[in-house]
């Protein structure tokens, strides 16, 4: 359901029935371990998650990496004030 190297890749599915009796099928909530820290970041006017995921990774779509270490709860947050140091985690666990 999810592509390889997602984030909700390895969440567990489940099924809720809903009042009238149909099964929702729904993914768990995904819970956030604190990852192994690689370095740090220096957000400056301009920076994209995107773009520095692809920097730190070759792969934009793991912007989500970053937005965890630093538990983000809306990712653009993160770079929305210069001088802010973020956490760059290692690409896997």
């Amino acid at each position: 359901m999810f592509s390889k190297g997602s984030r909700y890749e390895s969440v567990p599915d489940a099924t809720w029935t809903d009042p009238s009796g149909r099964p929702i099928r729904h993914k768990r909530i995904r819970v956030i371990q604190h990852p192994r820290i690689q370095g740090r970041h220096l957000v400056v006017q301009g920076d994209r998650l995107d773009r520095l995921a692809f920097e730190l990774y070759r792969d934009a779509e793991r912007f989500w990496r970053v937005a965890d270490a630093n538990l983000a709860l809306w990712p653009d947050d993160l770079l929305a004030e210069p001088g802010r140091i973020l956490d760059v985690p290692t690409s896997e666990g």
